[in-house]
């Protein structure tokens, strides 16, 4: 059994109205998963709710202004440090204008169904893959009821 503490990390799917989702490429200076795509959002500091620290990420890295909608799932990874778990939420936006933090380097709109044409971050690569499956089959049960 690892000895390694527990962090707690909080990331959010957000969809746009053509059901693509907002990733983001980690720069080249970050200390995991250099380059990779993932969900905005980052770790809880001390005292703060996990909604709180969702929010001031989300804030923090895009300039966006999000709302939560619910609970999408949760991924649990080793790092060399510490082991971490990642809340992942379903938000959507309210306002702002899009920019990026020296925290990453570029932002895609990607479609479910082309996650697996990105190299994701290392905690992100089996949730991706289960996102691209409920949404995709979302998408064509909506597609029949037209």
């Amino acid at each position: 059994m690892s000895s390694k503490p527990w962090r707690l990390s909080v990331k959010v799917l957000i969809r746009d109205s053509s059901g693509r989702f907002l990733l983001l490429k980690r720069s080249n200076c970050s200390k995991s998963n250099v380059s990779r795509w993932e969900p905005p959002g980052g770790k809880i500091n001390v005292g703060e709710t996990f909604d709180e620290a969702l929010l001031r990420e989300v804030a923090e890295e895009t300039g966006l202004v999000i709302s939560i909608l619910h609970v999408a799932g949760a991924v649990e990874w080793e790092m060399a440090q510490l082991r971490l778990v990642q809340l992942l939420l379903e938000g959507s936006i309210e306002s702002g204008q899009l920019h990026l933090s020296d925290e990453h380097e570029a932002y895609s709109w990607v479609k479910p169904e082309e996650f697996s044409t990105l190299e994701l971050a290392d905690w992100f690569e089996s949730f991706a893959k289960e996102v691209a499956r409920k949404y995709t089959e979302a998408d064509l049960e909506k597609n029949r009821g037209n």
